[in-house]
């Protein structure tokens, strides 16, 4: 038995309609068509399926199975439909984003609650625990966007700069370090250094400032949470150096201080990595300029 679509939408008019001159005026076709269409799917499969001599007409035993499959298949058809069509016009998709980039989660948040306001069909997600092989994962095919400050040259693969970024020094107020107007590398050969649970390779402190100078801290100490490395800085149990945008908040606050790294500060650039195909979807350039205007709005708060 061969059962196309359209007898399953035949099937539902003719029920819907109660009647087969209403269902074909329905179906945009003759009831002439129509008859011969339900007498082939009726010998199809050996079975009547309208009682004939009912009015208005009435689905058989054997029709009333073929409604239900009809109600079951053609809503999902027709969602498939409605998605492939959205691909289609790039409304929408999906958006699981890699981040190589411990502190962006406090931007990435206001710019992704922005951004599904706007394409709500769009999958949103986020996989840090691809962090550390987030460009192969996208190459891969399993993310669509990474975060990275370290652009490389990769076939297929576009690095679109956001944004620039300071890495600052902070410490408790009352820190030995309190009264330098900027904290150079031996500065840390004392210190205990609070970071990120990451490799040193993915750490502006070490590879913009401590592995170049050749110094190391006294200790390291790595932390999980932002929170809880300032919760230590406050305490005294080290000190850190995190993005600008991280310390809007304790720039003024009285538990702690803040200095340039360097006397002319250091600056690091932010990137969204993107493969060729995604990067002129709509709603990627939408999230890509979200993520260019919002985390200014951090930095300068």
């Amino acid at each position: 038995m061969h059962i196309e679509f359209r007898h399953l939408r035949t099937i539902k008019a003719i029920h819907d309609a109660g009647g087969l001159a209403r269902a074909a005026e329905l179906l945009n076709m003759t009831q002439s068509a129509l008859s011969h269409q339900v007498k082939g799917l009726e010998d199809q499969a050996g079975v009547e399926l309208f009682v004939r001599r009912s009015k208005p007409l009435k689905l058989s035993a054997a029709g009333l199975k073929m409604l239900r499959a009809a109600e079951d298949i053609l809503p999902r058809v027709t969602a498939l439909e409605d998605e492939f069509a959205g691909l289609v016009k790039g409304s929408s998709g999906r958006l699981h984003i890699a981040i190589e980039c411990h502190a962006c989660f406090d931007w990435l948040f206001p710019v992704l609650e922005q951004f599904r306001k706007a394409w709500p069909d769009v999958d949103v997600d986020i996989r840090p625990g691809l962090a550390f092989d987030a460009l192969p994962a996208l190459r891969r095919e399993e993310v669509d966007l990474v975060i990275s400050s370290d652009p490389e040259a990769l076939d297929g693969v576009q690095f679109l700069p956001l944004f620039d970024y300071e890495p600052v020094f902070v410490a408790a107020k009352g820190h030995p370090l309190a009264g330098k107007d900027f904290i150079e590398a031996e500065d840390f050969r004392d210190q205990t250094l609070i970071t990120y649970p990451v490799e040193r390779a993915r750490l502006d402190v070490f590879t913009q400032l401590l592995t170049p100078a050749k110094v190391e801290p006294r200790a390291v100490r790595q932390v999980e949470l932002t929170a809880v490395i300032l919760l230590l800085v406050a305490s005294g149990r080290g000190v850190s150096v995190l993005p600008d945008w991280v310390l809007r908040e304790v720039r003024y606050h009285s538990d702690y201080v803040t200095k340039r790294l360097t006397e002319g500060g250091l600056t690091r650039r932010l990137y969204a990595a993107v493969r060729d195909e995604d990067a002129a979807k709509p709603f990627m350039a939408h999230v890509l300029r979200l993520a260019r205007t919002e985390p200014v709005k951090l930095q300068r708060g």
